[in-house]
């Protein structure tokens, strides 16, 4: 049986990024059609995993508590939208830490792999930043950016400009990714 597997990023893919970071419920904001967009995702049979960088953790600007009241939160939002995440992996380190699972090193998304028991040949890997791209493409994914986040001056490009992962593409929003994923089948 194929697993239908869907990797995202949080911060700039789901809700809006702060340079501030997103410690509390309150900070957290969905972009528009985000949470719609998950619900499709699990609607059509997909299992929607987080991969997320939460280096606040590292940088003790938050603590696990507040990050799961975020997450807590998010999942309440997401459900009251037909959506839902199947797992959270988060990198805790600072950037300074060098770890293997902060992105754009692989490890979060080969732990994803590992639990789930799959090849992450092909999986889209849906993210707004260069890491994440670069992530993506170590662990084999399939790089999808979306122009929500760190690089809204792609929206309406289609394929990243070079310095990306080859084979990147380019969508406005979470949400228009989605509707191209789907529309593949």
């Amino acid at each position: 049986m194929h697993t239908k597997l869907v990797i995202l990023d949080r911060d700039g893919t789901i809700n809006r990024a702060s340079d501030q970071f997103v410690k509390s419920p309150e900070e957290w904001e969905p972009l528009p059609g985000a949470l719609e967009a998950i619900g499709r995702l699990n609607h059509e049979g997909y299992h929607v995993v987080l991969a997320t960088n939460q280096s606040g953790l590292g940088r003790g600007l938050f603590d696990i508590a507040a990050l799961n009241s975020v997450h807590a939160h998010m999942m309440k939002a997401l459900a009251a939208h037909g959506g839902r995440l199947d797992a959270v992996f988060y990198c805790p380190h600072a950037p300074d830490e060098g770890c293997h699972c902060r992105k754009p090193e692989p490890g979060l998304l080969e732990q994803i792999a590992q639990r789930y028991g799959v090849s992450l040949a092909g999986v889209p890997y849906i993210g707004d930043s260069l890491r994440d791209m670069q992530a993506a493409a170590s662990a084999g994914c399939a790089p999808h950016l979306v122009c929500t986040g760190r690089h809204p001056e792609l929206i309406g490009q289609t394929e990243a400009p070079a310095g990306f992962p080859p084979g990147t593409r380019v969508h406005a929003d979470l949400a228009a990714c989605v509707d191209q994923l789907l529309s593949q089948g």
